[in-house]
This record gives structure tokens, C-alpha cells and sequence, in this order.
């Protein structure tokens, strides 16, 4: 498996994936920032909390994006050669599978860290009170990372079978849309999305008062729930996809 990866890392070293990233994690970050400029005693109070809420918002609509993009980028490589049936006479094309999620995850993990340390360095630099709450912090980092793997997981499957690359970045641009829609459903609607699946693993509520406006975060139990059927969506979407490029290609 080791040499398979450094074979996928190798492969798209020349197609600016990193740069494509980071430009769309750079958006996200100035689209957040906006939101601190202005902040006053209240709301300083509240930063950590406003974060927390605000970035998986983000996430339902960019991170789907930046996954469907990964994901095509590692794959419609394969397609434009077609080296994928000589690929697989070199190994066995579920080993194949693997090293290219794995390829992509890398990416969408850095996307994930690279998101908690702006998060930090931006809470200091603003001022908000108090200490990070690394505990909450590192929830979300499990959490985000989470559903940013099951949705590049879903976007490589797609990638895998369609050699018109369009179709999946058509799916990716949807459920960011869907994803971003459902969150003005009650929760119970969000389960039956994958993209939802950033509002359910929420950890910050949010209550806005009508006639003071005011707005007031408040933490919310973690959602194990949630995580533990995103994990077995993520498992039928690995075994199914898994199968149909087994069949596919073989």
C-alpha cells in the first residue's frame, strides 16, 4: 500500500491540487473573517462559539466543492490515459481503490487543519475571551474531517465511473447547494443527506432575538448518534464503490 500511494502522489505532482485547495480554503477563511470585523464586547465574548458555528456552515457549502475537485483531479487522470485496466495488472484494483482515497484524504485533512489553526491564530489576533476550547476544538476537527472524507469518498466513486469529469463536479456543486439548503430544515431532515451531515455533527447552537437582535451561541451535546451513522454510510458507500470499480475494471 505504501508504494501504492507514492505512486498516486507521484502521478499529480504536476496537477496543482495543493494550490487548488488552498485558494478554496483561502476563500472560505476571508469569507469567515468578514464576520469579526465588527465585533464588540458581546460578541467577543461569544468568538470561539460564532467559529464554531459559522465554519461547518462554510463547510456545507466549499468543502463539497473542494472534494469534488480532488477527487477529479486524481482520477480523470487515469481516464484521459486510460491506464487504469494496465494499473491493475501492476496490483489489485481494490489496493488501487484505496491508495487513491487515501491520496485524496490527505489533501482534505490538510484542509480540515489547516481550517482549526486559522481558527485559533484569528480567535487571538481578534481577541476573543478566553482560552481556546480545545476539547470543542478537536471535535470539530474529528467531526469536519469526518464528513469531509465521506463526501470525497462518495466524489471518487463518481470520478471512477464517468470519464466526463463534469458529472461529479455536478454532484459536488449540488451538495454544497443541498447541503447548505437542508440546514433550515429541522435536523432530523439533515440525516437523510450526506452534505447535511455538517449540520448534524454541529457542537454550537445559535438563538436570535427578534426584538433585542441579539444573537446568543450556546454549546450542544455532542451528536454521537450522528457520527456513528455518517460512519456506516461511509462504510456502504467504501464497500459499493469499491465493488463497482472491481467490476468495472476487471
Amino acid at each position: 500500500m505504501k508504494n501504492a500511494l507514492a505512486i498516486e502522489f507521484q502521478k499529480i505532482h504536476r496537477r496543482k491540487i495543493w494550490v487548488i485547495v488552498s485558494l478554496l480554503v483561502l476563500v472560505q477563511i476571508l469569507w469567515s473573517m468578514l464576520g469579526v470585523r465588527n465585533m464588540d464586547a458581546h460578541d467577543l465574548a461569544q468568538g470561539w462559539l460564532f467559529f464554531l458555528y459559522q465554519f461547518p456552515l462554510l463547510n456545507s457549502i466549499m468543502m463539497p466543492v473542494i472534494a469534488a475537485v480532488v477527487a477529479s483531479r486524481i482520477c480523470d487522470i487515469e481516464h484521459k490515459g486510460q491506464t487504469i485496466k494496465l494499473l491493475n495488472t501492476l496490483m489489485p484494483p481494490q489496493r488501487l481503490f484505496a491508495a487513491k482515497f487515501l491520496c485524496g484524504a490527505t489533501y482534505m485533512l490538510a484542509a480540515s487543519i489547516l481550517q482549526l489553526v486559522v481558527i485559533i491564530a484569528v480567535g487571538y489576533i481578534i481577541g476573543f475571551k478566553g482560552n481556546p476550547p480545545l476539547d470543542k476544538l478537536l471535535y470539530y476537527l474529528l467531526f469536519t474531517t469526518a464528513v469531509n472524507l465521506t463526501v470525497l469518498l462518495l466524489q471518487q466513486v463518481l470520478s471512477l465511473q464517468f470519464k466526463n469529469q463534469m458529472v461529479p463536479l455536478s454532484v459536488g456543486i449540488i451538495g454544497s447547494f443541498a447541503g447548505l439548503f437542508i440546514l433550515y430544515f429541522p435536523p432530523s431532515f439533515a440525516r437523510f443527506i450526506l452534505w447535511g451531515y455538517y449540520g448534524v455533527l454541529m457542537l454550537v447552537g445559535m438563538d436570535w432575538d427578534r426584538v433585542t437582535r441579539i444573537t446568543d451561541f450556546y454549546y450542544i451535546p455532542v451528536n454521537w448518534a450522528g457520527f456513528i451513522i455518517l460512519a456506516v454510510i461511509f462504510s456502504a458507500i467504501y464497500i459499493i464503490g469499491r465493488t463497482l470499480f472491481m467490476r468495472k475494471e476487471v
